[in-house]
């Protein structure tokens, strides 16, 4: 065939041999001449073989099939190539295709029969074009729905990547494959997948938008569970397998032991602790692992591998007792305590309660941390429950055996700081030797908070109030070492002493009052009221008389009424003094106006009336 000028010849035995065609065939055949026998003359006047040329043209038309432009027609598959695919429809020619149309179907092969449309029955070339893409494209929709209705496997093109997934030509649409559906295994590259046809089946169709999803996965997993049950109906605990490492979490392994996953819990794993499985095994690496458990209505089995190997404890010295001291690599901290590896996949743990012999409260990270190499006693050693707990503190001097000796109660020594907290301070004298200072023998004066006086690390002056050898405690004193200011206050701020002093605060129920020698002096609004009525303000500064003092609570009660309550009961005196002797004097003119003169009247009038207002 000639660039742009194919022409393709009906191949007999693709036309549909009717009786029209037959009876034409007989007729070619009897009426074959030799080329010089040939009449030339009856040719040229239209009487070829007994019949005029339209006439046999006329015949052989009859002869093919009829042909509609923008039909969907099915044809023959009669040649491919690697540029186009002749397709055979029974007309007087044959159509060609593109190739590309046709890779989703990476196994065409002659002799197919495929559907096409017909987009035009001549070109300006003769030529029959025809389209497979478009005859999908009409009726995709429709078979796609038939296959998903009916639970039919289809052919599918894998034409890109796209994100969480790929995108799949299904009759002509572009499904979407997710990346979880394309195998039961975990996929590392997806672009293996990419110009490959596979088997989907359709999981999922939206009528509204149009939208399908397929799965390549749930054709593999049908097939697979026939797999697991027959495998599962052989496996037998304790029976050793082996198998591919699959998939690696953080809680496990995922084992393939041929058809069926497995599990190896990250316990399962090692004797040893381990933080993540990958310390052990890696992907695609092939172990031996022994059948724990399995549940056949759920496909679970429990896999082990530590297991094949012997327990640790089984290795661990048989002469190992207790009070023997060992060696070991601390693998975990929490609060309570610290496990130390002694040999490979066997821990002791040591308490906090013994990692020292002071009484203070503490968790276990103050003392160690991960990674530590330490040395510790055997305190306790059961081989049947694998189980050991050991110590720190037995390694050294116990403190408290001649606790009374090196601090008496009442010797004073230097201690630092350790702990604040509300209620006092926990001062060490030496390693494991604390004791606390109560808040109450903290100060003479009012604390409110431990941390208004001492910081952690300061020094501090104690004496030894007490002790408590049972219970590994000390009673600690500081205020004992200091002056008492009380006995001072006690002197200067007597009952009834008047004091010029500051208000630094009221509230509802009176005012706070600055004193000298910190003493904490209260008034309370009943005793507050100036002389004129008026209630005094934060900052003023008035007198104010002692009337309670309370050397044990280190409080006093003032009360500055009572410092002109006395001058004003002297004033209500003379004001009474002065109403009793007008009283008198009125009372003596009344008895003698009747010896008064009519002359003397107004002038006594007078009088009267001023002694009256008086």
């Amino acid at each position: 065939m000639e660039e742009n000028k194919t022409i393709v010849e009906v191949a007999p035995e693709a036309v549909e041999a009717t009786p029209a065609v037959e009876e034409t065939k007989k007729s070619v055949l009897n009426a074959s001449v030799a080329p010089e026998d040939f009449d030339w003359d009856a040719f040229e006047n239209d009487d070829v073989y007994g019949g005029s040329v339209e006439a046999i043209a006329e015949q052989y038309n009859q002869t093919l099939s009829k042909v509609v432009e923008g039909e969907v027609v099915e044809g023959v598959v009669t040649a491919i190539s690697k540029r186009e695919v002749i397709v055979n429809i029974g007309y007087k020619s044959e159509g060609v295709i593109m190739a590309p149309e046709f890779r989703y179907n990476q196994d065409l092969a002659v002799g197919d029969k495929v559907e096409v449309f017909v987009e035009s029955t001549e070109d300006k070339k003769g030529q029959l074009i025809l389209s497979h893409k478009k005859a999908r494209q009409l009726r995709s929709w429709d078979m796609v729905n038939a296959a998903f209705n009916a639970d039919e496997i289809v052919k599918g093109y894998v034409k890109t990547r796209t994100k969480g997934g790929m995108i799949v030509d299904v009759f002509g649409i572009e499904a979407f494959l997710p990346g979880s559906q394309i195998d039961i295994k975990p996929i590392r590259d997806y672009d293996q997948y990419v110009d490959t046809t596979m088997d989907f089946k359709i999981v999922k169709i939206n009528h509204e938008f149009r939208n399908v999803v397929v799965s390549h996965k749930a054709l593999i997993e049908a097939e697979l569970e026939q797999q697991k049950s027959e495998i599962i109906g052989k496996l037998e605990k304790g029976q050793v397998l082996e198998g591919t490492v699959k998939n690696i979490t953080g809680y496990g392994v995922f084992v393939d032991l041929g058809g069926v996953d497995g599990l190896i819990h990250i316990t399962d794993l090692s004797w040893g602790r381990i933080n993540h499985p990958e310390e052990v095994v890696a992907l695609d690496q092939k172990i031996n692992v022994v059948i724990l458990d399995f549940d056949e209505s759920k496909k679970r089995i429990a896999l082990g591998l530590k297991q094949l190997t012997a327990h640790p404890w089984d290795l661990l010295d048989a002469d190992l007792k207790v009070g023997d001291k060992v060696k070991g690599k601390v693998v975990l901290i929490a609060d309570y305590g610290a496990f130390v590896e002694v040999v490979p996949g066997v821990e002791g743990l040591i308490h906090v309660s013994e990692m020292s012999w002071s009484p203070r409260l503490h968790i276990a990270s103050d003392f160690l941390k991960v990674g530590d190499e330490v040395e510790a006693q055997v305190l306790t050693l059961d081989r049947e429950e694998k189980k050991m707990s050991l110590g720190l503190k037995q390694l050294v001097a116990n403190p408290w055996e001649n606790i009374r000796e090196k601090y008496a109660v009442g010797s004073q020594h230097t201690a630092t700081v350790r702990n604040i907290t509300n209620f006092g301070v926990f001062a060490e004298l030496e390693a494991g030797i604390e004791g606390l200072v109560h808040i109450g023998d903290l100060s003479w004066t009012k604390v409110k908070h431990p941390s208004e006086l001492f910081a952690a690390g300061d020094s501090i002056e104690v004496v030894v109030l007490d002790i408590d050898e049972e219970n590994h405690k000390l009673s600690l004193g500081h205020k004992q070492l200091l002056p008492n200011p009380w006995d001072e206050i006690e002197a200067k701020y007597a009952v009834g002493t008047v004091v010029e002093a500051k208000i630094v605060s009221v509230n509802d129920k009176g005012a706070v009052v600055e004193l000298e020698g910190d003493v904490d002096a209260f008034c309370f609004n009943r005793e507050l009221a100036k002389e004129d009525g008026t209630m005094p303000i934060s900052g003023e500064t008035l007198a104010f008389k002692v009337i309670e003092l309370k050397r044990n609570a280190k409080k006093a009660t003032l009360s500055h009424a009572k410092t002109y309550a006395a001058a004003v009961e002297e004033r209500a005196q003379k004001a009474a003094a002065e109403v009793e002797n007008t009283k008198k004097a009125v009372k003596k003119i009344n008895s003698s106006v009747e010896k008064t003169t009519l002359g003397d009247l107004d002038a006594l009038a007078a009088l009267k009336s001023q002694l009256e207002n008086k």
